[in-house]
């Protein structure tokens, strides 16, 4: 076991400290971009996202979480590894079952490095009166999380995680246990068959008469994204781990998204003119920022980001949410949705497209994209270990 103090956690020649400085932050953002540099699938991040990520001024995460950072030195001084454990205000009033969250998670390291990482992120949450540990979440799991374990011979998709094998060993050797299985579906219009969907959305039309499918409406804005969010918390409500978003952090993530969002593959089915379900399709920005050299827009990465977004560098999509109100839940509102995505996204120049992630407790959905087509392509868990 590490010897331990409050600030300061050591094992074999390993030291774990509070990262509360700025120089210590800009180290904590900075860490990933040497760990992974020249690495062929890591995408790196644009740098000030990551820092207005972790800026409790900016981040509508901080008006009901908390988070402490920690930094991990070798016996030279020399920065090993990252991790931050992280309060969820959300989840604890949502559920009440004692559980932290650890998350941005780097290791360059061996095992004794991730484990004294882990103890240092797992005390500062006791102290703060919690019992278990769960993770990766970065913050959330509205925002970017899970672990990759399996797929890692591609670039991940926007918004989604990458990192290298060995990390699941370091939490399985620490004590976690896998508490729920996540996966990334891929489709390319050349393979997909939307015969069933067709038939699925024929058969909705003819159960529901009421019902028309239209795009996002961008003049109306933050109009269609309220409404979005109302169908969201109320259709994810029920789904494990999910935790309402914020009225801010929504606002946030709308502000965020509006700069990308191609209206032309985001849907919005309505019952006799009220909203009732939703998809969202994002053109996957990854595939300009591999090209941006360590996450800097400045002086050369803007030009790169802009030149590959709009000369046909982003040709691939990845839908991150898709929500049907609890009342027409089982009734098969996905099928026109997805559908809809299939076609309509190869005639905007997105002959592909990510869906993720599909919780492999959701059978509905991942029958209904591997019949069409959808394959498998990466593979998601979240870990947990007891704490107290």
């Amino acid at each position: 076991m590490p010897e331990t103090t409050e600030a300061v956690h050591r094992n074999a020649g390993v030291t774990v400290r509070r990262a509360d400085s700025w120089r210590d932050r800009r180290c904590f953002v900075g860490f990933p971009y040497d760990l992974y540099e020249g690495h062929r699938y890591w995408v790196p991040p644009l740098r000030r996202d990551q820092k207005h990520t972790l800026n409790p001024k900016k981040n509508a995460f901080f008006e009901h979480g908390d988070m402490q950072l920690f930094l991990a030195e070798d016996e030279a001084g020399e920065t090993v590894g990252r991790i931050a454990a992280i309060v969820n205000g959300q989840h604890l009033k949502k559920y009440d079952d004692g559980a932290g969250f650890f998350g941005f998670f780097e290791c360059s390291g061996g095992e004794a490095t991730a484990e004294t990482l882990f103890e240092a992120a797992a005390a500062w949450l006791r102290r703060q009166g919690l019992k278990k540990m769960r993770g990766p979440a970065n913050p959330s799991l509205n925002d970017t999380a899970g672990l990759l374990v399996d797929g890692f011979n591609r670039p991940p998709a926007l918004l989604m995680p990458y990192n290298p094998p060995r990390y699941e060993d370091f939490l399985l050797e620490s004590g976690f246990e896998r508490v729920m299985t996540m996966w990334a579906y891929y489709a390319h219009y050349k393979y997909a068959d939307a015969t069933k969907l067709r038939r699925g959305t024929e058969l909705v039309y003819r159960r529901h008469p009421g019902l028309e499918l239209r795009t996002m409406d961008t003049s109306r804005f933050d109009e269609e994204a309220r409404t979005i969010r109302r169908i969201y918390n109320e259709a994810w409500k029920d789904n494990w781990g999910h935790v309402p978003m914020t009225e801010a952090e929504f606002e946030q993530l709308a502000e965020e998204l509006k700069q990308i969002v191609d209206p032309n593959v985001v849907f919005l089915l309505e019952d006799e003119g009220e909203p009732v379900a939703f998809s969202i399709a994002l053109p996957d920005l990854n595939q300009a920022l591999q090209h941006v050299k360590g996450g800097r827009l400045f002086p050369l990465g803007l030009p790169k980001l802009l030149a590959y977004t709009n000369f046909g560098g982003v040709h691939e999509l990845r839908m991150p949410l898709m929500g049907v109100l609890p009342k027409y839940r089982g009734q098969g509102l996905y099928a026109p949705l997805v559908l809809a995505t299939v076609e309509e996204a190869p005639r905007n120049g997105y002959p592909a497209c990510e869906m993720s992630w599909v919780l492999d407790t959701n059978e509905v959905l991942k029958n209904a994209l591997e019949e069409m087509g959808g394959v498998k392509d990466k593979e998601y868990a979240m870990f947990e270990k007891t704490i107290s």
